[in-house]
């Protein structure tokens, strides 16, 4: 239970965050590349926690498994490479990180459309990942919450059997 609600927090923080870093013009440059850092650190967390999963079903992926399984792994996969090339060209875009240490790369405009273009294809592919795990966001969160209370905590109406056979 402790590891599922773990797991639960780091993907709420990991989709905050994204949302956040994708609206650099409501935080500024700096807080957008220091937050992006940060999100590449939560990501490899969240693959870390993940990694056994990652590991069977990469061993299986050509044999019996189910198809469900079969369409996360390649969305998975999809979505490492995307989130490698957004980190990679945010690196090479980079305004305010590099230079506070002293580096510095001359900017190219296709770094940053390819930047911009990833980001747009990462919102539609964490999308699908949400709704692909979305039994299991709801399921955990009623566990932790608790059987007969809705996402917010509050207790959930109940019909009672005189309006449900009616």
């Amino acid at each position: 239970m402790q590891r599922n609600k773990t797991r639960l927090l780091l993907d709420l923080v990991l989709l905050l965050a994204f949302l956040l870093a994708t609206a650099p013009e409501l935080t500024g440059i700096t807080i957008h590349e220091w937050l992006s850092l940060g999100l590449a650190a939560a990501i490899l967390t969240h693959l870390l926690l993940n990694w056994s999963w990652i590991l069977q079903v990469m061993r299986r992926f050509f044999g019996k498994v189910s198809w469900k399984a079969r369409i996360n792994y390649i969305l998975n996969s999809l979505l490492f490479i995307v989130f490698t090339i957004i980190i990679t060209t945010g690196i090479l875009i980079s305004e305010a990180v590099l230079p506070l240490f002293g580096l510095s790369i001359p900017r190219d405009r296709l770094w940053l459309s390819i930047h911009h273009t990833m980001s747009d294809v990462a919102v539609l592919l964490i999308g699908l990942h949400v709704a692909l795990h979305w039994r299991w966001i709801v399921n955990t969160a009623q566990r932790i919450f608790g059987q007969r209370r809705a996402l917010t905590g509050a207790k959930t109406l109940q019909p009672t059997s005189k309006e449900v056979s009616s």
